[in-house]
């Protein structure tokens, strides 16, 4: 008996302990999580601001695993999309435009350039300027240097804003194209600084540095916008880049 009672206390003594250093692990992991959480929101803290969840983006920080994130909340609001384009785009905020219930444009801009890169005047959505401001600081200029050893100082474009329905290889679609809510815009070529122009008709194919640089930047925009179609997608596409700023991840 006494044998017994001795184990049954042996059990309820280690039960306690078990219980004991649960709760003890816990309290650390509290402690070490609040600690972090504090060594993050601190104004003083060592964690440099690109990797840092509570401050916002910022066009020409490094990329990290972070960035994706902050550029989609950044892109949720025109205030913060306005922003976050203070000094990296040449632009002008516009009111709203609404032609129809299908086809609008909210959070409407006038972009005239983004980064080192001017554009002929284009209507489109704040979201869609963010995004190519992100493409041009970390994708174009990067390319432009490797490939061809200058600076892109131009981007050809076809427009954002249309209102008609979708075009497919099997003729026109019964859905509204991205491009009837200024959720696209059409890329036709680049302008460099040594003066040599870059069309996508005419450069696409081949092996050469400017259908490499093409291919990269192509390749480039499938990390900035939520969908991205190339002259590879289909004939349709065979003289620009379709960007769009919401899609499902496609990149053609």
């Amino acid at each position: 008996m006494a044998q017994q009672a001795a184990k049954t206390q042996r059990k309820k003594t280690e039960r306690s302990w078990a219980l004991i250093n649960g709760l003890t692990a816990f309290c650390v992991v509290v402690v070490m999580a609040f600690g972090g959480y504090q060594a993050i929101v601190h104004p003083d803290t060592p964690l440099p601001r690109a990797w840092s969840p509570t401050q916002p983006l910022r066009i020409d920080d490094p990329i990290t695993p972070l960035t994706g994130w902050k550029l989609a909340k950044a892109a949720a609001t025109e205030t913060q999309c306005l922003s976050t384009l203070q000094g990296h785009a040449a632009l002008r905020a516009l009111a709203p435009l609404e032609d129809s219930e299908q086809c609008f444009i909210a959070d409407r801009v006038d972009l005239r350039g983004v980064g080192q890169a001017r554009l002929a005047p284009l209507e489109t959505r704040c979201a869609i300027a963010l995004r190519m401001a992100m493409w041009e600081q970390h994708s174009l200029q990067p390319a432009a240097q490797e490939f061809l050893s200058t600076q892109v100082t131009s981007i050809t474009h076809i427009g954002s804003y249309n209102c008609r329905a979708m075009r497919t290889s099997a003729g026109v679609s019964t859905r509204m194209s991205t491009h009837a809510t200024a959720d696209a815009v059409d890329i036709a070529g680049f302008g460099l600084a040594d003066g040599t122009q870059i069309r996508l008709i005419a450069d696409w194919d081949g092996t050469d540095a400017k259908a490499a640089f093409l291919r990269a930047v192509r390749d480039g925009a499938c990390r900035w916008f939520e969908l991205t179609l190339s002259p590879d997608y289909n004939r349709l596409h065979a003289d620009h880049f379709h960007l769009q700023s919401r899609g499902w991840g496609l990149c053609r």
